[in-house]
């Protein structure tokens, strides 16, 4: 195996993944603020799942998306 062609098919895959699952992302939660669905202050969870055919399957990374700013809560104590 080339692991420099090994690895640059890697972050050439990633890269189109990343940018495509953003544009779905922003399109999908956009749609849902038109329907009503959201109200733009939620934070979503979300999951990707990696499938290597016949190599490794249902590999997940999960994670949220935060539609605005949370409020930070004041320290303890503070007046």
């Amino acid at each position: 195996m080339d692991e420099e062609a090994f690895n640059l098919s890697i972050r050439k895959f990633l890269k189109h993944f990343g940018v495509t699952a953003q544009r779905e992302i922003e399109n999908a939660v956009r749609k849902a603020m038109e329907d009503g669905k959201l109200q733009g202050d939620e934070s979503i969870p979300v999951r990707a799942t990696l499938l290597l055919d016949g190599v490794l399957r249902d590999f997940h990374i999960d994670g949220s998306i935060t539609l605005a700013p949370q409020p930070v809560a004041p320290p303890a104590g503070a007046p």
